[in-house]
């Protein structure tokens, strides 16, 4: 259920000036929610999920930028499912365990990202502009939006319903 609201709010996204990929959601929401909720294993099999879905309607121009922009980007923000806490736990460690968790998860989809720009999409780079810094450009003007927007909605979600998020 989580990878299919996952689906659902990937469809409800800014698409922004990404050209080749790349828009602002809630899509991760429902992976790091399975994540933090039943552990790792659980956020990297729903991120799996998602990806392997999102490979059928995303952009692609070869077989292993598809695999990493899709199932490996989503797969690896299951790893988030390492800083999940008890609701025990205080205020303060339950946010920092939050944002530590939605930034692995998003860094690691970040460099997922980030190797396929280098490789497949790098052709794109402005003229003289370093295809490197062209890919951390691209990728990070859409995923620091997406950690920050997942950061603050898992925060209100902790505060208001710290059950919903965090496992016994």
């Amino acid at each position: 259920m989580m990878a299919a609201l996952a689906l659902i709010l990937d469809f409800v996204s800014i698409k922004g000036f990404w050209g080749y990929g790349g828009s602002v959601s809630l899509a991760m929401v429902p992976i790091l929610l399975m994540a933090y909720r039943r552990g790792l294993s659980a956020g990297l099999l729903t991120g799996f999920i998602v990806g392997s879905i999102q490979m059928f309607y995303g952009y692609f121009v070869h077989p292993v930028q598809i695999f990493l922009d899709y199932a490996v980007a989503y797969t690896v923000v299951g790893f988030a499912g390492v800083f999940s806490i008890s609701v025990a736990a205080s205020k303060t460690r339950r946010m920092v365990a939050i944002i530590a968790g939605v930034f692995v998860g998003s860094f690691l989809r970040f460099i997922s990202h980030f190797i396929s720009g280098v490789v497949w999409f790098g052709i794109y780079a402005p003229e003289g502009m370093n295809v490197i810094f062209y890919s951390i450009i691209y990728n990070a003007s859409y995923m620091l939006p997406v950690f920050l927007l997942s950061s603050v909605v898992f925060i209100l979600l902790s505060n208001t319903a710290p059950r919903l998020l965090h496992g016994k």
